[in-house]
């Protein structure tokens, strides 16, 4: 197991992107995908996508963050990434079902984001659970369940598959 006790830097950075791109185009760019929870955190214990054993150990002044580069040198790297939040999203029929809704979401210490009309809860686990709370509020007809796009996550999802699929052209100089 190899312990990474600092951050080189962030892959949006210029000089760091351009290396990078060209290690992505050999295969050697491996990620550690980390939960909301775990980016927090500063000593962890986890495996790459590529199944490498890493520890990570970091002193209280650095912080992890999506895109957070650990390792690069001429031949691989290895890069931080968040794994995307689902979100469970619900409309209330009024604003005493909205009420009811928001001190229930407080109360269970849910994450939460308002986004209209619509309360987006973080799901940190099986969504069925957080459903399964909701049953009286569902069944009663005082909230129903949305569908809302979420362009972050069609966004990141490109880049997921540029990374994985790389089957276009790039021009380099």
């Amino acid at each position: 197991m190899i312990t990474y006790t600092s951050i080189i830097g962030s892959a949006s950075e210029p000089r760091i992107a351009e290396r990078l791109h060209v290690l992505e185009h050999r295969g050697t760019v491996d990620t550690i995908t980390l939960s909301g929870d775990d980016i927090r955190r500063r000593r962890l214990r986890v495996s790459s996508d590529a199944g490498v054993a890493c520890g990570i150990a970091l002193d209280r002044q650095a912080q992890l963050f999506d895109g957070a580069v650990l390792q690069l040198d001429g031949d691989t790297a290895l890069v931080v990434r968040t794994a995307r939040t689902q979100w469970l999203c619900m409309a209330a029929r009024d604003a005493a079902a909205a009420l009811e809704l928001g001190y229930f979401a407080g109360n269970m210490h849910w994450a939460v984001r308002f986004e209209g009309t619509v309360l987006h809860i973080a799901v940190n686990g099986r969504i069925d659970d957080y459903r399964a709370r909701l049953v009286p509020l569902l069944a009663s007809g005082r909230i129903r369940e949305v569908e809302v796009p979420d362009a972050n996550g069609a966004h990141r999802a490109h880049h997921a598959a540029h990374d994985r699929r790389h089957d276009h052209v790039h021009a380099h100089d």
